[in-house]
């Protein structure tokens, strides 16, 4: 075998796709640098012929070494579930001991002899046969987390293996007010950018409280929310939601530090906050047309820092919270633990050196969280530590508040979360779980239409063999803490679960290639979970998506992802409103593209010929003419559903401004749809023109810190949101 065909074997096993179509159905063959690049990063040495044999050879034969695999998925309906055994053939005679451990604890056992069961596969690895057979469960354990264990003798030797047995249901969770015809609308919000009258100069969790209190009184069902995961408190400026620190953890700048039941005792937060020059901080917080996160956090923390001090000499030792604080740090266990050590870690080496933006450039010993040096930092700092568990757990207390809030107000789905596709480099979940992740490599995309450089979103992606080898277990706890207060869960990057796309170490978008992952394990657990939190899910699906993906989503209830701006006919026309599949979440646009207005008026055009993002002259002239013709289309769109509004025509002398009407018009247009759900962004009701965040772009534009135009206590009197509510009414029927 040449090194080569040793190398292509070794690239298939892992996942490594060795070419791709991109959007526009081009092939790209996969170069050998990005082969070897991504077997690097993956922990496989691959580079000389030597190495690649012996990593070839690794792979291929330690699943047959292996008695049992380290989990194994399967539906309920599967009855009997198989399960996968691998013995040397030798053994087929010898007396195998099983046991199943229900989920709730309860055991059962028995014996079998492998030559009584039905072979599956066989191999011979160094003249040594090996077998795999099926061994039937006699019983249904029904859906959830089961152990499987085997126990047997060899060559006088006790021999014995476990695995996670994951039972799988049918579908994910559907919402009663879904069943049948009924549907539901409602915001897609950016929560920073909420302005209110009390918040501290970005949105938090009292407004999201008081955003579904509006919502109710609409008709509307549904209240969708920017990814809240962890960012890093240390630097509040690293502000995007999609690269978050962890997502098993909470944004604690979305804290209403007011709303703390410590800030009505601590007399010092209470003085310090009501001096006039704070009231001053705080009031031109609220002022400013970009979030000041660097000033948000100094004052929040300040305040926090307080609050934290008071908890500890007042309720920590004997008081009721106290004891609900140490049953929280003992509910979510080692990971708070580890979480709040990062934080605490961090702003211990950033304050000694601020170029310190992460555990990578951390001192040596400190990179590793098994450590003695971690350990010491530990027992020496245990109060820091501490506040951020504090944090965490008043985050955790706040957004739990605001999902029963939903329910108390009968929204039909209420919160919607987002989930970010994974987590920065630098930061605590990475930390903490370093073997997971290939962290030299990057997920991106390949060039697309609003992309056409292809992006590198500098996140560290899985490594599929080792999230199989964890039995699944990050994957897990990460839907877990998404859903816990969610009505529904949005999962960025949905084909994630059957490809992600790999940028090299070093490389550019272009060099990238897709690596596989386990789709029908992962999509088993997002149904048993979805289930289990009674937890609705959409899959963002747009760009370029398999049809196995789509296809694998839509018999497990997964709504699918359609923006009026990419829905078209083969001939470019929007499509009509009944064309669109009602197994869907729909709106006009999102928060990575244009606003209605941004669009109409072609501002993000301009914006990207300001910044040098149109790699040629002639793509950016080609995307103007398609922009007028867009527009042209737009409007015969409203006019086949009888909504161009009065004085409007498809004929205009110039380009018409994007009333309230007409932007109106766009989201009837939309709601026409037979869509499950629709959402609607305050910045397309309200007129904005820029959009939350210009992809491809990071300091050159204000990503994820512009405001909305109104304050939140404004909503319900404005007249462009309550026409849009009545008019939504009309179309969808209240929730």
């Amino acid at each position: 075998m040449s090194h080569q065909e040793a190398l292509d074997r070794l690239c298939a096993l892992c996942g490594i796709t060795p070419e791709y179509a991109d959007i526009w159905g081009k092939r790209h063959r996969v170069s050998r640098q990005t082969k070897h690049a991504l077997l690097a990063a993956m922990g496989i040495a691959a580079a000389t012929e030597g190495a690649a044999r012996s990593a070839l050879e690794q792979r291929e034969t330690g699943p047959w070494r292996r008695l049992l695999p380290p989990v194994q998925v399967v539906r309920e309906a599967d009855r009997p579930a198989g399960i996968a055994v691998t013995v040397p053939g030798a053994w087929a005679d010898r007396l195998f001991t099983w046991g199943l451990t229900l989920e709730h604890g309860e055991g059962r056992q028995g014996q079998f002899r492998p030559r009584d069961l039905a072979v599956a596969e066989e191999k011979t690895i160094r003249d040594v046969a090996f077998v795999r057979y099926l061994f039937p469960l006699p019983l249904s354990p029904g859906i959830g987390y089961h152990r499987f264990a085997l126990e047997g003798m060899a060559e006088g030797d006790r021999l014995g293996a476990e695995m996670t047995l994951i039972v799988a249901p049918a579908t994910c969770y559907q919402p009663p007010v879904l069943a049948g015809e009924g549907r539901v609308w409602g915001p897609s919000v950016q929560l920073y950018a909420v302005r209110s009258q009390r918040n501290w100069g970005i949105g938090d969790f009292t407004d999201l409280k008081a955003i579904m209190e509006l919502c109710a009184g609409l008709g509307a069902g549904i209240v969708g929310l920017n990814p809240l995961h962890a960012l890093f408190p240390h630097n509040p400026n690293h502000i995007s939601p999609y690269s978050p620190s962890s997502r098993l953890f909470l944004n604690v700048l979305c804290l209403d530090v007011e709303a703390i039941p410590d800030f009505a005792e601590c007399q010092a937060a209470g003085e310090q906050v009501r001096d006039p020059r704070f009231q001053a901080r705080l009031h031109a917080l609220r002022a400013e047309e970009l979030v000041d996160y660097q000033a948000v956090a100094a004052a929040k923390l300040q305040i926090l820092d307080l609050l934290y001090q008071h908890f500890r000499q007042h309720q920590l030792a004997a008081g009721e919270r106290g004891k609900a604080f140490r049953a929280f740090q003992a509910e979510q266990g080692e990971p708070l633990r580890m979480q709040a050590l990062f934080e605490a870690l961090q702003e211990h080496f950033h304050a000694l050196d601020p170029q310190v933006w992460g555990w990578p450039v951390w001192p040596e010993p400190f990179r590793h969280p098994a450590s003695p040096q971690v350990a010491a930092f530990y027992a020496e700092h245990p109060e820091r530590v501490e506040f951020y568990q504090y944090l965490q757990w008043q985050a955790e207390l706040q957004l739990a508040a605001a999902g029963r809030r939903s329910r108390q107000l009968g929204l039909g789905v209420g919160l919607y979360q987002d989930l970010a596709v994974s987590v920065d480099r630098g930061g605590a979940e990475a930390w903490a779980n370093q073997r997971l992740y290939a962290l030299e490599a990057g997920i991106g995309a390949p060039p697309d239409d609003f992309n056409l450089n292809g992006q590198d979103w500098g996140l560290p992606p899985l490594v599929p063999e080792r999230l199989r080898d964890a039995a699944y277990a990050p994957f897990i706890a990460t839907l877990r803490h998404n859903m816990r207060h969610a009505g529904a869960l949005r999962i960025d990057h949905v084909m994630g679960l059957m490809r992600l796309y790999w940028v090299p170490p070093g490389g550019t978008p272009a060099d990238g290639t897709y690596v596989s992952y386990p789709l029908d394990d992962l999509l088993g657990i997002l149904a048993l979970e979805s289930q289990r939190n009674r937890c609705l899910v959409i899959g963002e699906d747009l760009g370029t998506v398999p049809d196995q993906v789509r296809q694998a989503l839509r018999p497990l209830g997964v709504l699918s992802y359609r923006l009026l701006y990419f829905a078209r006919e083969a001939d470019g026309a929007f499509l009509r409103p009944a064309d669109y599949p009602a197994q869907a979440l729909v709106a006009a646009s999102t928060h990575d593209l244009p606003t209605l207005r941004g669009y109409w008026q072609g501002h993000d055009l301009d914006v990207r010929r300001t910044l040098d993002l149109f790699p040629s002259q002639e793509v950016r002239e080609q995307q103007i003419v398609a922009r007028a013709r867009d527009r042209a289309r737009l409007l015969m769109a409203l006019e086949r559903e009888g909504l161009l509004p009065p004085g409007l025509s498809v004929h205009p002398v110039a380009v018409p401004d994007m009333t309230p009407e007409l932007a109106a018009a766009i989201h009837v247009l939309v709601a026409r749809t037979p869509a499950k759900v629709m959402m609607i962004q305050p910045e397309d009701v309200l007129g904005q023109v820029e959009q939350a965040n210009l992809p491809g772009t990071t300091d050159q534009h204000p990503n994820w810190r512009r405001k909305l135009p109104l304050n939140l206590e404004e909503w319900q009197s404005d007249p462009r949101v309550l026409a849009l509510a009545a008019a939504l009414g009309r179309e969808l029927g209240r929730a």
